[in-house]
């Protein structure tokens, strides 16, 4: 569910990434934006996107790991302990 969700956030801002672009080459050939301010503002609004994209990523990561703390759910570190300590 979680993959899913991340999968349709990348689909929304590559759209979003397409749109922006198409109205920058349009103001640029209006004369409205020089080009090199419309690719410095492309460049960064993509790197901002990215450092968004791993900040949420990050969050999730975090909640989950929470919330199987919190049911007290058995993670993969967990049942390989196990099987060392049962080995022995």
């Amino acid at each position: 569910m979680f993959k899913e969700l991340l999968h349709t956030g990348a689909g929304v801002a590559a759209i979003l990434k397409e749109k922006v672009e198409e109205e920058m080459t349009k103001l640029e050939e209006k004369g409205k934006i020089k080009k090199d301010d419309a690719k410095d503002f492309l460049e960064s609004l993509e790197k901002r996107g990215k450092e968004e994209d791993q900040k949420i990523k990050d969050q999730m990561k975090t909640t989950l790991k929470e919330i199987i703390d919190e049911l007290g759910l058995a993670t993969k570190e967990d049942l390989e302990k196990l099987k060392e300590e049962l080995k022995k």
